[in-house]
């Protein structure tokens, strides 16, 4: 499934009426099971529509993240995509993307001590991921007060701190509800690795 990155840019999928997806390096058929596989092993590619040769990455990389969130494997969170969907149409939207893009790219520079935080937390209490998750959850409310200026600035006149508290608090409910799911799926998935 791994292909060599490709020297002359990225490797070139064309996309058929059929649905069908030809990678141009390899000569074959691919699914989209195939280029999820060649994301996670970082080959850059670019899926292009075989008759107009127009680029339909963008859709294609959408499809996979919704096969996979229909398999089962949920990593967006409800209310993330409520919020992104949000953003479209808003005046604000084209800041989002970048945003986004930076975000990712600082969690992915972290992951490898998130991975040893969250071991470490495995293993005993899980207050070390409570904090984590609030940290994100700050900087993403952050993120979008700054996206919305007004409506924050008029949203914390208005607020009470029991309300807040309350929001605060069912928040974290669900964190540690999701949380100890996660446990149960990390705990599966090494019982059936063993």
């Amino acid at each position: 499934m791994s292909e060599e990155k490709s020297k002359d840019g990225p490797v070139v999928i064309k996309k058929y009426a059929n649905r069908r997806l030809y990678n141009t390096q390899t000569s074959s058929y691919v699914t989209l099971d195939h280029l999820a596989g060649m994301v996670k092993d970082g080959v850059e590619f670019e899926v292009q529509d075989a008759r107009t040769g127009e680029d339909i990455t963008r859709s294609v990389l959408t499809q996979i993240i919704f096969e996979e969130e229909a398999k089962g494997q949920n990593l967006l969170p409800i209310k993330f995509l409520r919020q992104l969907i949000r953003f479209y149409g808003d005046s604000l939207q084209a800041f989002v993307p970048g945003y986004l893009d930076m975000s990712m790219d600082s969690f992915t520079k972290n992951q490898g001590a998130m991975r040893d935080r969250i071991a470490e937390a495995m293993g005993g209490g899980n207050q070390m991921i409570e904090n984590l998750t609030r940290q994100n959850l700050a900087i993403f409310e952050r993120a979008t007060q700054m996206f919305s200026p007004f409506g924050a600035a008029a949203a914390g006149r208005k607020s009470e701190e029991p309300a807040e508290e309350k929001s605060s608090s069912s928040d974290v409910d669900a964190l540690k509800r999701e949380m100890e799911a996660m446990r149960r799926q990390i705990s599966e998935l090494s019982q059936r690795n063993k």
